[in-house]
């Protein structure tokens, strides 16, 4: 048994506190009846409707992919471009991405059908790490590495402090290569950050999430997470709420 809020969460309907809203609002009904009351307790076999349509029960399923470069981090795209669900053609549950990589991105993306644990891995305050190879045509001097570690002012707001480290940097080729270190996911954010130094990045790749990385994944690859894995990112989440 599951409070019915925390299986509309699962379901990728709503946020938990979203989910209590709509309850509020009586617009949720297990077994024919309307529920505004928190904390009722739901099995598998009860049927649950929110605005109407029913949640489909399914198997938590949770994926770590290599997307590949010039791939749309998303379930569907009208311009028929390719998506991360091209990679996915053998799963049979209602998947999305756990954010975004951008479309020349490559790297680890998260994949699932687990709406709060989405939620959990994206929200704000939860601060998870995710690491990023960045090879930046230009020489980034110690002064901008510095301000990379304190923030960096973008139009949406200040990025929180970096980790960097400095894997390959040549006055003579005018590249530097580093390791960022970033808790946020503001939309493109560490192209915004290097074009605040007037330079264009070369290639970007995740490299990691918190404390998993792409193993031997080759690109278009995917595993499924290990239950450990799972239940240490949902730990690491709780312990960084701020």
């Amino acid at each position: 048994m599951q409070r019915l809020q925390k299986v509309i969460a699962q379901a990728g309907i709503a946020s938990r506190r979203k989910a209590e809203e709509l309850i509020a609002q009586g617009k949720v009904k297990v077994n024919g009846k309307v529920v505004k009351e928190m904390g009722v307790q739901v099995s598998f076999d009860d049927e649950i409707m929110v605005n109407g349509q029913s949640i489909q029960k399914e198997e938590k399923v949770y994926f770590l992919l290599n997307k590949p470069k010039k791939m749309i981090s998303t379930v569907h795209d009208d311009l028929k471009r390719a998506t991360i669900m091209d990679c996915f053609r053998d799963v049979k549950q209602r998947i999305f991405p756990v954010g975004r990589l951008d479309y020349e991105t490559t790297g680890l993306l998260l994949v699932t059908n687990d709406g709060e644990f989405a939620n959990a891995m994206m929200h704000p305050s939860h601060h998870m790490d995710k690491i990023y190879e960045v090879y930046v045509n230009g020489y980034l001097e110690d002064h901008m590495l510095t301000k990379l570690k304190k923030g960096i002012p973008l139009e949406d707001g200040m990025t929180l402090p970096a980790s960097v480290e400095v894997l390959e940097r040549s006055r003579k080729t005018n590249k530097t290569r580093i390791r960022l270190t970033i808790q946020e996911g503001k939309n493109r954010e560490v192209r915004r950050m290097m074009a605040y130094f007037g330079f264009e990045v070369h290639t970007l790749q995740r490299i990691g999430y918190s404390f998993l990385n792409l193993g031997n994944l080759r690109q278009g690859e995917y595993r499924r997470l290990k239950k450990f894995e799972v239940k240490k990112l949902l730990t690491i989440a709780a312990a960084g709420k701020r």
